[in-house]
């Protein structure tokens, strides 16, 4: 019965750590590409909206996260984004369409 209770104990802290990962990974990626646009990552944290299995490239069941984040480009308004990632691997980037501070609407690349 203890040992049963250390694995899960265990996998209980694979699994934050992985997901501590995961979210870092997040937002570096999301500030990065924001930065690059000429807008500003709010609040500088992403939120997880879905955790999933699925198989990557080699068949390998991994952790599939999908955040979500907030940007701005003129400070009135906030804008939705949207990161997902397979394992450690980024595999969808999007951003709405904003505002440029001069008032022109950008769609972002």
């Amino acid at each position: 019965m203890e040992l049963l209770a250390i694995i899960f104990l265990a996998a209980g802290v694979w699994y934050w750590q992985d997901g501590m990962r995961s979210r870092e990974i997040a937002c570096l990626v999301s500030d990065a590409n924001c930065k690059s646009r000429g807008v500003v990552f709010l609040d500088q944290s992403v939120v997880l909206h879905k955790v999933r299995l699925r198989r990557n490239e080699q068949g390998r069941m991994v952790i599939f996260r999908e955040y979500g984040f907030e940007f701005a480009s003129d400070g009135a308004c906030r804008y939705k984004g949207r990161i997902s990632l397979l394992g450690y691997k980024v595999r969808e980037f999007e951003m709405e369409a904003y505002r440029e501070a001069g008032g022109v609407e950008q769609l972002p690349h």
